[in-house]
């Protein structure tokens, strides 16, 4: 079942470093099928508060997202972000084709 590593983002302090971790991201998702779905831009507050931006990146299942932020090609640029943004990372498991809401209350 579709997975997704989500980032909630506080601060970046924008440099080099920043800049070469988005230049190398892709090819590290790639071997593990992911891809962005968001990645920061405008949103709009219905409800509480929010940080600056939101990142989302499909996978295809949650073994898949830990593989991928376990992998040496990703842990070699994990540095570059975290010394330079405030952020909650986590996985989250999408649900199957056809859920509705109320399919929560069969658990």
């Amino acid at each position: 079942m579709t997975a997704y590593a989500l980032a909630h983002v506080h601060s970046v302090e924008f440099g080099p470093d920043i800049v070469e971790y988005l230049e190398r991201i892709d090819a590290t998702l790639e071997p593990f099928g992911g891809r962005f779905l968001v990645h920061g831009g405008e949103v709009e507050v219905l409800e509480g508060s929010w940080g600056p931006d939101l990142i989302v990146i499909e996978f295809p299942d949650r073994e898949a997202v830990r593989a991928w932020y376990d992998s040496p090609a990703y842990q070699e640029i994990l540095a570059l972000r975290t010394r330079h943004m405030v952020a909650d990372a986590i996985i989250a498991q999408g649900v199957p084709a056809g859920y509705r809401g109320a399919d929560a209350l069969k658990h």
